[in-house]
């Protein structure tokens, strides 16, 4: 998810994406722990758009546009 997709989005749509995207980053450790999971990529990708969420949500709290 590219970071204008992000910012088209309302708060209460980020939270949700923030807390899936949370829940997908405990599975994958998950799965990495009990070595099922198939591509590493996976982890740092999914960190990227927890980032990416955060600042977004950041921006608007401060009024950055």
């Amino acid at each position: 998810m590219k970071a204008s997709e992000i910012r088209a989005l309302s708060n209460e749509e980020l939270l949700s994406k923030l807390e899936e995207a949370h829940e997908e980053l405990f599975n994958l450790r998950f799965r990495l722990a009990t070595r099922q999971l198939g591509n590493h990529r996976e982890i740092p990708d999914v960190k990227k758009r927890i980032a990416r969420i955060k600042t977004v949500l950041k921006e608007r709290e401060l009024g950055i546009a």
